[in-house]
């Protein structure tokens, strides 16, 4: 590395023009062309640079800054959604239609580098007697030790990323004399090493949170100002979720049980220390069944105690764009390019708490009455009402063949004969507003999850119904009980795909599952369409007034391609490889 100047990649940053920070800790900024001495020897340049570790986080709604090929959810990479949008680089996975040289979704890999080299940079020049190290009743006591341990969280984070997205990963850390290895970007073949094996690199990380779950704060006093900042709360989170992702059969195939309850006590370890909180982390919750799931992602997400970790606040309606049925305009036009399958809306249960075909009670052609409360939250269909009152645009979605006004236009339109609700702001089009939107990286509800998953492998269903039936009774749902593992094992994940979608959980849990073995899409055909993983499904609806519903193949990609053990994960960037041999590429993508 120059050590006269402070180098390193910016590009996350840009995200920071659609959004704001709530908070005034991460809104410092600093003049990058410093040298480290006058960055590392203020306060104020040192939480700036502290603060623009955080722009490298994940972030659910990034692709939205990008209309013409990223703007859709990711969950349009899986059996969740298909994009509207032809030229949305989510086709490509779809279809296994890239190489490790030409994706643009392989930055996360240069992405999750650039932040793990940041935290070190930070980590290795912070100064104790620069930012101080003072003893305080409030949320700046011991600053130095705070900001350390924020860093190593933060880095932890983004080598779980890397392992998401790439499996086996580089751990880049501490030298052997304990010192923050920064490797010189003029440099490049500095970084090459071998990668770590994934359920390695996983315990690794979690145990990266034991050593600073602890010294955080579990939450901040002060969390209007502190929003947005890691926390202890989200060190036991990324612990959960680590620990579960190694335990699962994708990292685990011989199933080692040890694994598995080593994953349940990290999930019941967040809600036992939760528990003890003054105000804990909650399901949001009024008491609304029919409507709290939806509240949960447009309430201002600064005041909502579900929300653990979040990368930012997006203030701006191009989510509404990107979302809302393409009938909707005025100011300005919705284009709705996230089409959520017929495979996801058959996942919700009847209100009798019973997949649509174990329950005779459930209509073909009254398709949406007597479900889950969460579809009618999550995803818009033929009939939904929308549009703003005030503005006289609410109407019912018509989504009609050939002509109705939320079917297809040019920009925009359904493939599968729906829109996403969740996340979507009922604002107007004729007077357009720029809503609060945030989407979680870590929330209550997933720890819930985690904790039903894990305990039911490693202890069987008996104790781990509470944790899942905790989220069914917001909803109204009826509790699960009297099953088998396996059977208990089938609602939990069908639990977690309606419960977490469109919230980048979905590409990941399809691929820890290994759902994919051992099926095809020519085998899964007759199964019901929330049993098959690789035909995309979605239904005609004809004659509006009287409406008929016919199942049929997804307009676009009726069949997903799926290649073992190739699609498990991205390739790693050719060039990189190419500079740094011993990384190895990623099988099956090797050119």
């Amino acid at each position: 590395m120059n050590s006269n100047k402070i180098k390193f990649y910016l590009a996350a940053a840009g995200l920071l023009f659609f959004g704001y920070s709530c908070n005034d800790y991460l809104d410092k900024e600093y003049d990058i062309s410093m040298s480290e001495d006058q960055v590392f020897g203020s306060k104020e340049n040192t939480q700036g640079f502290l603060a623009n570790i955080y722009t490298n986080l994940p972030d659910v709604f990034a692709g939205y800054t990008d209309g013409q090929f990223l703007g859709a959810s990711r969950d349009c990479m899986t059996d969740n959604a298909i994009s509207y949008w032809d030229v949305h680089y989510y086709h490509a996975v779809l279809t296994d239609g890239y190489s490790a040289s030409n994706h643009p979704l392989l930055g996360f890999w240069q992405n999750n580098l650039s932040g793990i080299r940041k935290a070190n940079q930070f980590l290795k020049n912070v100064k104790a007697e620069v930012v101080g190290n003072t003893e305080r009743a409030d949320d700046d006591s011991k600053l130095f030790e705070r900001y350390t341990s924020e860093a190593k969280l933060l880095r932890a984070i983004f080598h779980f990323s890397i392992v998401c997205w790439f499996g086996d990963a580089p751990i880049i850390a501490e030298d052997e004399n304990g010192v923050p290895v920064v490797f010189d970007l003029g440099a490049p073949e500095a970084m090459n090493m071998s990668r770590t094996n994934a359920a390695d690199a996983l315990k690794w990380i979690a145990d990266q949170c034991d050593l600073v779950k602890d010294d955080l704060p579990f939450r901040y006093s002060n969390e209007t100002e502190n929003w947005g900042r890691v926390n202890g709360a989200a060190a036991y989170a990324l612990k959960s979720r680590a620990l579960l992702y190694r335990a699962s059969k994708l990292h685990n195939p011989a199933n080692n049980t040890e694994y598995w309850g080593e994953a349940a006590q990290a999930a019941r370890d967040f809600i036992s220390k939760n528990n003890g909180q003054s105000v804990p982390y909650a399901l949001y919750s009024t008491g609304n069944t029919g409507n709290d799931y939806y509240q949960c992602f447009v309430t201002n997400p600064v005041y909502n105690n579900e929300y653990i970790l979040c990368r930012s606040v997006w203030r701006t309606y191009d989510i509404e764009l990107f979302l809302a049925p393409c009938g909707f305009t005025g100011t300005v036009t919705s284009t709705g390019r996230t089409n959520p399958t017929q495979n996801l809306v058959d996942c919700y249960e009847t209100i009798n708490g019973l997949p649509i075909d174990q329950d005779n009670t459930y209509d073909p052609q009254n398709p949406y009455a007597n479900r889950d409360p969460r579809l009618e939250q999550t995803i818009l269909h033929q009939g939904s009402m929308w549009g703003d009152v005030q503005q006289e645009e609410r109407r019912a979605v018509d989504v009609s063949q050939p002509g109705g006004a939320d079917y297809q236009a040019l920009h925009g339109g359904t493939l599968t004969g729906y829109y996403t609700k969740k996340f979507l702001t009922n604002m107007s089009f004729k007077s357009p507003s720029a809503p609060n939107h945030s989407c979680p990286i870590f929330r209550y509800g997933e720890i819930l999850l985690n904790a039903a998953e894990a305990v039911n492998e490693a202890e069987g269903p008996a104790n781990a119904y509470q944790y899942i039936n905790d989220l069914r009774a917001r909803v109204g749902m009826p509790p699960c009980a009297s099953m088998t593992q396996e059977q208990l094992r089938d609602r939990i994940r069908n639990e977690r795909r309606i419960e977490l979608c469109f919230e980048d959980h979905r590409f990941f849990d399809e691929r820890r599952w290994m759902i994919f073995e051992g099926q095809s899409a020519s085998a899964e055909v007759g199964l019901p369409y929330y049993k098959q993983y690789y035909n995309l499904y979605g239904v005609a609806v004809t004659t509006p007034d009287n409406p008929v519903y016919t199942y049929v193949a997804a307009q676009k990609h009726p069949t997903r391609t799926f290649n073992s053990p190739k699609n498990y994960f991205f390739p790693l960037p050719n060039d990189e490889v190419k500079r740094a041999p011993n990384l190895k590429q990623n099988p099956g993508w090797e050119l």
